[in-house]
């Protein structure tokens, strides 16, 4: 199951989607694995949390992942509070209905657009406070959480399609190897790796060309009004700070409100059964296991910016587990599940 905004086919690329190649080696046998999408292209973390999360809980998957949040660090007005918010809508209801989570975090927007400082340091800033989120409920959540940043292939221009924001069919594959090598140590993976050799060319000029012709242009000027108001603002402000030596007072700032978003969330300690995710569920009592949908927005290129981790965050590849699958308890909302 996928939630999220998704990137079954690399863009145009007429390639498979991460998710589909990732599906058969969960289980290898015909029919093992069920790939349903509630994803949608271009979609916030308000959609998440709405009307893909209804549809989501409808079909009580096994194995869910969520990756969303790098569209609304590209759009004015970004919440930082809001978004944690709905994350944690999204997570403690699919955990509450035993679903394993998969998880990533995002490489910098700024960088892989290769904008100039002024403009690119601010997306940076909101990328990092998203992921520091991401990492705190992948960590609450027992998610299976994948640190994108970390992997020397998110520098490649080859990993990636011709908008630079979308994985190219080898990207894809990178990713679906990256998912599966993670959940073949959870226990969650029964059949051989992915292949990452490509089956066509990677992305060229003329791509490139073709995307801004058909596509790029529209969002572009959807960009413009939408994001670079407020961004030029933010600029503005960058500049003023690099001119001052205060920098570091816009990080704090953009640190303290993500702290503060989490503080707010009050989130209860969960008993160390409900942590802990399934891993010997590959034979699950309805005879299917439901896999992650292809989706996936991978913005920008990493670096030191890219995947700024927490101190509370959980080491790299880890899983806690149980053995066997959660309880499949009804789902409840945020508020209900504070008090």
């Amino acid at each position: 199951m996928g939630l999220g905004d998704p990137v079954p086919g690399g863009d145009g690329g007429g390639w498979r989607g991460w998710a589909a190649l990732l599906a058969p080696a969960l289980r290898p046998e015909p029919g093992g694995v069920v790939l349903l999408n509630c994803a949608g292209s271009g979609a916030l973390t308000l959609d998440v949390a709405g009307e893909q999360l209804a549809e989501a809980l409808g079909h009580r998957p096994h194995l869910a992942s969520v990756v969303v949040g790098a569209n609304d660090t590209l759009r004015g007005g970004f919440d930082i509070e809001a978004i944690c918010l709905r994350l944690d809508t999204v997570f403690g209801a699919l955990h509450a209905q035993g679903a394993v989570l998969m998880t990533a975090c995002l490489p910098d927007p700024g960088r892989m657009l290769g904008l100039p400082w002024p403009l690119a340091r601010p997306l940076g800033r909101r990328m990092r406070s998203l992921n520091h989120i991401v990492h705190h409920l992948s960590r609450h959540y027992g998610a299976v959480h994948l640190h994108i940043g970390d992997h020397s292939w998110v520098l490649d221009r080859a990993a990636w399609s011709a908008d630079r924001l979308h994985p190219s069919e080898w990207g894809h594959r990178l990713l679906a190897r990256e998912f599966h090598t993670l959940l073949a140590a959870a226990g969650l993976a029964a059949g051989a790796p992915p292949s990452i050799t490509p089956q066509g060319p990677g992305p060229g000029r003329a791509a490139s060309v073709h995307w801004m012709a058909t596509r790029g242009t529209r969002w572009v000027l959807d960009r413009c009004t939408d994001l670079l108001p407020d961004l030029l603002g933010l600029a503005a402000v960058e500049c003023r700070h690099q001119v001052r030596g205060t920098t570091a007072a816009l990080e704090l700032a953009a640190h303290r409100a993500t702290v503060g978003a989490i503080a707010a969330l009050n989130l209860p300690d969960l008993p160390a059964a409900g942590r802990r995710t399934a891993v010997a569920a590959l034979a699950h009592p309805d005879g299917h296991f439901t896999a992650p949908a292809a989706h996936l927005r991978c913005d920008g290129a990493a670096g030191d910016a890219a995947c700024a981790r927490p101190s509370t965050d959980m080491p790299k590849g880890t899983l806690n587990n149980s053995g066997r699958w959660p309880h499949r308890g009804s789902s409840h909302s945020m508020r209900e599940r504070r008090h």
